[in-house]
């Protein structure tokens, strides 16, 4: 390749990567609404950081401008430092209704001193039921963690900075609902759920270590596709092309992110719901049947 084509190519790669980037600076007020608690989202930084504040009163809660029919979703949390317990922080697709879709990274408040627990749910036209809860490998309250939600035709995948803990297939095939035709809203909250977030609720909220904060930051859907009305969205970003191999849309996980996964599984999974025979004492849900790893 000629060096002009080289140097034209390079260029051409950083001011794609600038982009990227300054997509994820932007101020979070271009992207989300507080739709509820409004008084205790504070935002920083010229809108780039916002923290949502949980006390006796009220929680706080953001909702995306957009809806999405399929996409990648990155955001960055920090998480309530110190005491928690009762309090849940969450980051989440939605497309509300009652048969609804959704997505939920949940992180379940803790006693000082002990891990924070990550609450997964799917739910697929109406059904949830899908719990998977996982130990973190690192303290998220020290700093900001990379969250993300992958949604494509074929499956689901949950990532932590880049490293994937989750997939829920599509197998529709099999008689599983799966989300494929509801636009979804992108949410961050924090509200009280001592009823069940600490120790199966034993544990409950102490007010006096009020209000429990936690930051947000550079939120990412620059590969998604934007629903505008009508019987398809109108905008995607990034490659979505189904016939290119590296695209999002096509996305699924290789060799070396299943044995990633299988990592993450044998090492810090504390709950799945299909090895729980006290809850299904005759037969797993369907999706538990099929393996896993199948590609």
């Amino acid at each position: 390749m000629p060096r002009g084509s080289i140097c034209w190519l390079l260029q051409a790669v950083a001011l794609a990567a600038a982009a990227v980037e300054a997509g994820r600076s932007r101020s979070l007020h271009r992207d989300f609404d507080a739709v509820w608690g409004k008084r205790n989202a504070r935002f920083f930084d010229d809108g780039r950081v916002v923290e949502l504040a949980l006390d006796r009163e009220t929680g706080s809660r953001l909702e995306s401008k957009d809806r999405y029919l399929f996409g990648r979703f990155d955001l960055d949390i920090r998480l309530v430092a110190g005491e928690s317990a009762g309090t849940i922080t969450s980051f989440y697709i939605c497309t509300g209704g009652a048969r609804h879709d959704e997505v939920d990274f949940e992180f379940l408040g803790n006693v000082s001193g002990e891990p924070y627990i990550l609450h997964t749910n799917i739910f697929s036209d109406g059904k949830g039921e899908r719990e998977q809860q996982f130990v973190l490998w690192f303290d998220p309250t020290a700093d900001f963690h990379t969250y993300s939600i992958l949604w494509n035709p074929l499956n689901i995948i949950l990532y932590i900075d880049g490293t994937p803990i989750r997939v829920f297939k599509n197998n529709e095939a099999n008689g599983v609902p799966f989300p494929t035709r509801q636009p979804v809203h992108v949410f961050a909250s924090i509200w009280n759920a001592e009823e069940w977030a600490t120790q199966g609720g034993r544990v409950k909220t102490d007010w006096s270590e009020a209000p429990f904060v936690a930051a947000y930051r550079r939120f990412d859907a620059t590969s998604a596709c934007v629903w505008q009305g009508g019987a398809s969205p109108t905008r995607c970003g990034g490659d979505h092309l189904p016939s290119s191999a590296s695209s999002w849309m096509a996305q699924r996980l290789d060799w070396w992110s299943w044995m990633t996964l299988n990592w993450v599984r044998m090492n810090y999974m504390t709950y799945d719901y299909c090895a729980d025979r006290k809850r299904y004492p005759h037969a797993f849900p369907t999706e538990c049947i099929i393996p896993i790893g199948r590609i």
